[in-house]
Protein backbone atom coordinates (compact mmCIF):
# COMPACT_ATOMS: atom_id res chain seq x y z
CA UNK A 1 0.00 0.00 0.00
CA UNK A 2 1.12 3.34 -0.81
CA UNK A 3 2.07 6.47 2.03
CA UNK A 4 0.36 9.51 1.51
CA UNK A 5 3.62 11.07 0.22
CA UNK A 6 4.02 8.24 -2.09
CA UNK A 7 0.70 9.10 -3.31
CA UNK A 8 1.55 13.15 -3.49
CA UNK A 9 4.93 12.41 -5.19
CA UNK A 10 3.00 10.46 -7.97
CA UNK A 11 0.51 13.02 -8.81
CA UNK A 12 2.55 15.30 -9.08
CA UNK A 13 4.88 13.07 -11.31
CA UNK A 14 1.12 12.69 -13.89
CA UNK A 15 0.91 16.36 -13.82
CA UNK A 16 4.44 16.62 -15.56
CA UNK A 17 3.51 14.16 -17.89
CA UNK A 18 6.34 11.50 -16.57
CA UNK A 19 6.45 9.26 -13.67
CA UNK A 20 10.09 8.87 -12.25
CA UNK A 21 11.99 6.33 -9.77
CA UNK A 22 11.28 6.67 -5.96
CA UNK A 23 15.10 7.47 -5.91
CA UNK A 24 15.31 10.44 -8.44
CA UNK A 25 13.62 14.46 -7.37
CA UNK A 26 10.45 14.30 -8.49
CA UNK A 27 8.86 17.96 -10.63
CA UNK A 28 7.32 20.46 -8.46
CA UNK A 29 3.86 19.40 -6.81
CA UNK A 30 1.25 21.90 -7.54
CA UNK A 31 0.70 24.33 -5.14
CA UNK A 32 -3.11 23.70 -4.98
CA UNK A 33 -3.06 19.73 -4.92
CA UNK A 34 -2.27 19.07 -1.39
CA UNK A 35 -5.08 21.12 0.30
CA UNK A 36 -7.59 20.06 -2.38
CA UNK A 37 -6.94 16.66 -2.10
CA UNK A 38 -6.77 16.74 2.06
CA UNK A 39 -10.43 18.50 1.27
CA UNK A 40 -11.86 15.79 -0.89
CA UNK A 41 -10.95 12.46 0.83
CA UNK A 42 -10.99 11.25 4.36
CA UNK A 43 -7.59 10.15 5.90
CA UNK A 44 -8.83 6.47 5.28
CA UNK A 45 -10.00 6.85 1.86
CA UNK A 46 -6.49 9.50 0.34
CA UNK A 47 -4.26 6.03 0.02
CA UNK A 48 -6.32 3.58 -1.11
CA UNK A 49 -8.32 5.77 -3.81
CA UNK A 50 -5.31 8.41 -4.92
CA UNK A 51 -3.61 4.94 -5.55
CA UNK A 52 -6.11 3.96 -7.26
CA UNK A 53 -6.87 7.05 -9.56
CA UNK A 54 -3.39 6.82 -10.72
CA UNK A 55 -4.12 5.03 -14.14
CA UNK A 56 -7.10 6.97 -14.59
CA UNK A 57 -4.95 10.76 -13.74
CA UNK A 58 -2.59 8.83 -16.82
CA UNK A 59 -5.67 8.26 -19.04
CA UNK A 60 -7.32 11.51 -18.76
CA UNK A 61 -4.54 14.25 -18.28
CA UNK A 62 -5.08 16.60 -21.21
CA UNK A 63 -8.48 15.20 -22.13
CA UNK A 64 -11.56 17.46 -21.97
CA UNK A 65 -14.65 16.36 -19.20
CA UNK A 66 -17.76 17.94 -19.77
CA UNK A 67 -20.04 18.27 -16.55
CA UNK A 68 -23.95 19.47 -16.67
CA UNK A 69 -24.21 20.71 -13.41
CA UNK A 70 -27.74 21.12 -11.80
CA UNK A 71 -30.28 20.15 -9.18
CA UNK A 72 -29.95 19.97 -5.59
CA UNK A 73 -26.28 20.00 -5.61
CA UNK A 74 -27.08 23.61 -7.13
CA UNK A 75 -28.84 24.93 -4.16
CA UNK A 76 -26.88 22.50 -1.07
CA UNK A 77 -24.03 25.21 -0.60
CA UNK A 78 -21.78 22.36 0.75
CA UNK A 79 -22.84 20.30 -1.99
CA UNK A 80 -22.00 23.34 -4.43
CA UNK A 81 -18.93 24.05 -2.39
CA UNK A 82 -17.71 20.04 -2.80
CA UNK A 83 -18.28 20.13 -6.78
CA UNK A 84 -16.81 23.11 -7.10
CA UNK A 85 -13.50 22.03 -4.81
CA UNK A 86 -13.40 18.48 -7.52
CA UNK A 87 -13.20 20.40 -10.47
CA UNK A 88 -10.59 22.14 -9.16
CA UNK A 89 -8.95 19.18 -8.52
CA UNK A 90 -9.36 17.77 -11.59
CA UNK A 91 -7.91 21.09 -13.34
CA UNK A 92 -4.99 21.24 -10.71
CA UNK A 93 -4.09 17.03 -12.06
CA UNK A 94 -4.18 17.84 -16.12
CA UNK A 95 -8.02 17.39 -16.79
CA UNK A 96 -9.63 19.99 -18.87
CA UNK A 97 -13.11 20.55 -17.21
CA UNK A 98 -15.80 22.31 -19.21
CA UNK A 99 -18.93 22.98 -16.33
CA UNK A 100 -22.68 23.81 -17.99
CA UNK A 101 -25.27 24.55 -15.74
CA UNK A 102 -29.11 25.30 -15.75
CA UNK A 103 -30.27 26.89 -12.16
CA UNK A 104 -34.13 26.36 -12.24
CA UNK A 105 -34.53 26.81 -8.49
CA UNK A 106 -33.27 30.17 -9.02
CA UNK A 107 -35.07 30.83 -12.02
CA UNK A 108 -38.43 29.94 -10.12
CA UNK A 109 -37.57 31.97 -6.78
CA UNK A 110 -36.93 35.27 -9.19
CA UNK A 111 -39.95 34.52 -11.12
CA UNK A 112 -41.93 34.29 -8.03
CA UNK A 113 -40.23 37.95 -6.48
CA UNK A 114 -41.62 39.43 -9.53
CA UNK A 115 -44.91 37.96 -9.39
CA UNK A 116 -44.55 35.29 -12.44
CA UNK A 117 -46.23 31.80 -11.62
CA UNK A 118 -43.16 29.09 -13.22
CA UNK A 119 -45.35 27.19 -15.77
CA UNK A 120 -44.23 24.15 -17.47
CA UNK A 121 -45.57 22.09 -20.38
CA UNK A 122 -44.93 18.40 -21.05
CA UNK A 123 -41.93 18.97 -18.85
CA UNK A 124 -40.41 22.44 -20.48
CA UNK A 125 -40.65 25.65 -19.07
CA UNK A 126 -43.30 27.86 -20.71
CA UNK A 127 -40.99 31.18 -21.54
CA UNK A 128 -42.83 34.31 -22.76
CA UNK A 129 -41.22 37.47 -22.91
CA UNK A 130 -40.82 38.20 -19.43
CA UNK A 131 -39.86 34.95 -18.44
CA UNK A 132 -37.10 34.81 -20.80
CA UNK A 133 -35.63 37.66 -19.70
CA UNK A 134 -35.45 36.87 -16.32
CA UNK A 135 -34.57 33.13 -17.54
CA UNK A 136 -31.02 35.43 -19.12
CA UNK A 137 -30.43 37.35 -16.24
CA UNK A 138 -30.73 34.64 -13.91
CA UNK A 139 -28.51 31.56 -15.96
CA UNK A 140 -26.26 34.48 -17.26
CA UNK A 141 -25.84 36.96 -14.40
CA UNK A 142 -26.26 35.62 -10.57
CA UNK A 143 -25.66 31.89 -11.14
CA UNK A 144 -23.01 31.73 -13.78
CA UNK A 145 -21.07 34.64 -11.91
CA UNK A 146 -21.77 32.72 -8.22
CA UNK A 147 -20.22 30.01 -9.80
CA UNK A 148 -16.97 31.57 -11.67
CA UNK A 149 -16.33 33.56 -8.11
CA UNK A 150 -16.91 29.64 -6.36
CA UNK A 151 -14.17 28.32 -8.29
CA UNK A 152 -12.07 31.24 -8.43
CA UNK A 153 -11.99 31.22 -4.41
CA UNK A 154 -11.26 27.64 -4.41
CA UNK A 155 -7.74 28.28 -6.97
CA UNK A 156 -8.46 27.83 -9.96
CA UNK A 157 -9.11 30.30 -13.24
CA UNK A 158 -12.76 30.20 -14.74
CA UNK A 159 -14.64 32.32 -17.21
CA UNK A 160 -18.08 32.72 -17.09
CA UNK A 161 -19.91 32.46 -20.32
CA UNK A 162 -23.40 31.81 -22.04
CA UNK A 163 -24.56 30.35 -25.60
CA UNK A 164 -24.51 33.94 -26.73
CA UNK A 165 -20.73 34.78 -26.62
CA UNK A 166 -19.21 34.09 -29.81
CA UNK A 167 -22.49 32.47 -31.24
CA UNK A 168 -21.23 29.51 -29.05
CA UNK A 169 -24.91 27.76 -29.00
CA UNK A 170 -27.24 28.07 -32.01
CA UNK A 171 -30.63 26.86 -31.76
CA UNK A 172 -34.56 27.69 -33.45
CA UNK A 173 -37.45 28.59 -31.51
CA UNK A 174 -39.50 25.12 -31.00
CA UNK A 175 -42.88 26.90 -32.24
CA UNK A 176 -44.36 23.71 -32.47
CA UNK A 177 -44.41 23.31 -28.88
CA UNK A 178 -46.14 26.80 -28.09
CA UNK A 179 -43.97 26.91 -25.17
CA UNK A 180 -42.49 30.28 -25.80
CA UNK A 181 -38.93 31.36 -26.30
CA UNK A 182 -37.80 27.61 -25.69
CA UNK A 183 -35.31 26.38 -28.46
CA UNK A 184 -33.48 23.56 -30.04
CA UNK A 185 -29.57 23.36 -30.44
CA UNK A 186 -28.67 23.45 -34.53
CA UNK A 187 -25.24 24.05 -33.64
CA UNK A 188 -21.93 24.75 -31.43
CA UNK A 189 -19.50 27.16 -32.32
CA UNK A 190 -16.84 25.31 -29.85
CA UNK A 191 -13.18 27.75 -30.82
CA UNK A 192 -13.47 29.64 -27.76
CA UNK A 193 -13.64 26.80 -25.04
CA UNK A 194 -11.13 24.88 -27.12
CA UNK A 195 -9.02 28.47 -26.17
CA UNK A 196 -9.93 28.64 -22.82
CA UNK A 197 -9.27 25.05 -21.85
CA UNK A 198 -5.96 25.03 -23.75
CA UNK A 199 -5.43 27.76 -22.10
CA UNK A 200 -5.76 26.43 -18.30
CA UNK A 201 -9.37 27.98 -17.58
CA UNK A 202 -12.55 26.30 -16.65
CA UNK A 203 -15.34 28.09 -18.90
CA UNK A 204 -18.38 28.17 -17.19
CA UNK A 205 -21.18 28.00 -19.72
CA UNK A 206 -25.08 29.04 -18.83
CA UNK A 207 -27.81 27.45 -21.05
CA UNK A 208 -28.85 30.57 -23.08
CA UNK A 209 -28.94 30.31 -26.89
CA UNK A 210 -29.45 32.93 -29.40
CA UNK A 211 -31.76 32.27 -33.16
CA UNK A 212 -30.83 33.77 -35.92
CA UNK A 213 -31.91 36.86 -35.65
CA UNK A 214 -29.84 37.47 -31.98
CA UNK A 215 -32.86 36.32 -29.86
CA UNK A 216 -32.08 34.78 -26.37
CA UNK A 217 -34.25 31.08 -25.84
CA UNK A 218 -33.77 28.97 -23.34
CA UNK A 219 -32.16 25.65 -24.03
CA UNK A 220 -32.25 22.70 -22.15
CA UNK A 221 -29.15 22.42 -20.17
CA UNK A 222 -28.73 18.53 -20.50
CA UNK A 223 -28.60 18.65 -24.44
CA UNK A 224 -26.56 21.46 -24.62
CA UNK A 225 -23.69 19.86 -22.38
CA UNK A 226 -24.17 16.69 -24.75
CA UNK A 227 -24.10 18.73 -28.01
CA UNK A 228 -20.74 20.79 -26.38
CA UNK A 229 -19.04 17.32 -25.30
CA UNK A 230 -19.42 16.56 -29.10
CA UNK A 231 -18.52 19.51 -30.53
CA UNK A 232 -14.75 19.66 -28.10
CA UNK A 233 -14.40 15.65 -29.33
CA UNK A 234 -14.35 15.71 -25.11
CA UNK A 235 -13.69 12.23 -23.35
CA UNK A 236 -16.55 12.41 -21.38
CA UNK A 237 -19.89 13.97 -20.53
CA UNK A 238 -21.13 13.71 -16.83
CA UNK A 239 -24.62 14.56 -16.16
CA UNK A 240 -25.01 15.40 -12.13
CA UNK A 241 -28.78 14.38 -11.32
CA UNK A 242 -30.93 14.15 -8.15
CA UNK A 243 -30.93 10.40 -8.73
CA UNK A 244 -27.96 7.40 -8.29
CA UNK A 245 -28.06 6.79 -12.34
CA UNK A 246 -30.20 4.47 -14.13
CA UNK A 247 -32.16 2.32 -11.97
CA UNK A 248 -34.31 -0.89 -13.27
CA UNK A 249 -36.97 -0.19 -10.43
CA UNK A 250 -36.89 3.17 -9.83
CA UNK A 251 -37.38 3.02 -6.22
CA UNK A 252 -35.07 1.07 -5.54
CA UNK A 253 -31.28 1.80 -5.71
CA UNK A 254 -29.72 -1.55 -5.50
CA UNK A 255 -30.93 -2.20 -9.24
CA UNK A 256 -28.91 0.77 -10.44
CA UNK A 257 -26.88 -0.19 -13.93
CA UNK A 258 -23.01 0.12 -13.46
CA UNK A 259 -22.59 0.01 -17.04
CA UNK A 260 -24.92 0.13 -20.21
CA UNK A 261 -24.17 0.09 -24.02
CA UNK A 262 -25.96 2.50 -26.37
CA UNK A 263 -28.04 -0.79 -27.48
CA UNK A 264 -29.30 -1.88 -23.62
CA UNK A 265 -30.38 1.88 -23.45
CA UNK A 266 -32.06 1.64 -26.13
CA UNK A 267 -33.72 -1.69 -25.30
CA UNK A 268 -34.54 -0.70 -21.86
CA UNK A 269 -36.07 2.71 -23.23
CA UNK A 270 -37.90 0.33 -25.36
CA UNK A 271 -39.39 -2.10 -22.31
CA UNK A 272 -39.99 1.38 -20.49
CA UNK A 273 -37.50 0.17 -17.44
CA UNK A 274 -35.97 4.17 -18.81
CA UNK A 275 -38.93 6.29 -18.25
CA UNK A 276 -40.01 10.00 -17.65
CA UNK A 277 -37.27 12.65 -16.84
CA UNK A 278 -34.55 9.89 -17.30
CA UNK A 279 -35.50 8.98 -21.18
CA UNK A 280 -34.05 13.13 -22.50
CA UNK A 281 -31.15 12.68 -20.57
CA UNK A 282 -30.12 8.86 -22.25
CA UNK A 283 -31.02 10.38 -25.44
CA UNK A 284 -28.56 13.30 -24.94
CA UNK A 285 -25.83 10.69 -23.48
CA UNK A 286 -26.64 8.32 -26.78
CA UNK A 287 -26.07 11.43 -29.06
CA UNK A 288 -23.02 12.49 -28.08
CA UNK A 289 -21.62 8.99 -27.80
CA UNK A 290 -23.11 8.65 -31.69
CA UNK A 291 -20.85 11.96 -32.65
CA UNK A 292 -17.82 10.64 -30.90
CA UNK A 293 -17.47 10.84 -26.99
CA UNK A 294 -15.71 8.24 -25.32
CA UNK A 295 -18.22 7.70 -22.26
CA UNK A 296 -21.42 9.22 -20.83
CA UNK A 297 -21.91 9.28 -17.35
CA UNK A 298 -25.17 9.58 -15.35
CA UNK A 299 -24.35 10.39 -11.40
CA UNK A 300 -25.67 11.58 -8.63
CA UNK A 301 -24.93 15.14 -7.35
CA UNK A 302 -26.58 14.63 -3.90
CA UNK A 303 -23.77 12.34 -2.57
CA UNK A 304 -20.78 13.87 -1.70
CA UNK A 305 -18.05 13.75 -4.38
CA UNK A 306 -19.10 11.96 -6.94
CA UNK A 307 -17.51 13.65 -9.73
CA UNK A 308 -14.24 12.53 -8.46
CA UNK A 309 -15.37 8.81 -7.90
CA UNK A 310 -17.03 8.42 -11.10
CA UNK A 311 -13.98 9.45 -12.86
CA UNK A 312 -11.39 8.08 -10.47
CA UNK A 313 -11.98 4.95 -9.09
CA UNK A 314 -12.92 0.91 -10.12
CA UNK A 315 -16.09 0.84 -9.29
CA UNK A 316 -17.56 4.50 -9.74
CA UNK A 317 -21.14 5.89 -8.31
CA UNK A 318 -23.48 6.07 -11.11
CA UNK A 319 -24.42 4.48 -14.86
CA UNK A 320 -21.49 4.88 -17.63
CA UNK A 321 -23.16 4.13 -20.99
CA UNK A 322 -20.50 3.25 -23.77
CA UNK A 323 -20.75 2.95 -27.61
Amino acid sequence: MLAWDDVLYKCACVQSGRLVGRGQAPPPTPPRLLPLLSQAFTALDRVSVLSEALPYLQRFRGKTVVVKYGGAAMVDPSLKAGVVNDLVLLATVGIRPVLVHGGGPEINSWLKRLGIEPEFKNGLRVTDGATMEVVEMVLGGRVNKGLVTLIQQAGGSAVGLCGKDAGLIAARQMVEREIGFVGDITSIAPSLLSTLVASGYIPVVASVAADEHGQALNVNADTAAGEIAAALSAEKLILMTDVPGVLRDKDDVATKFAELSIAETRGLVGDGVIAGGMIPKVECCVRCLAQGVAAAHIIDGRAKHSLLLELLTDEGVGTMITG
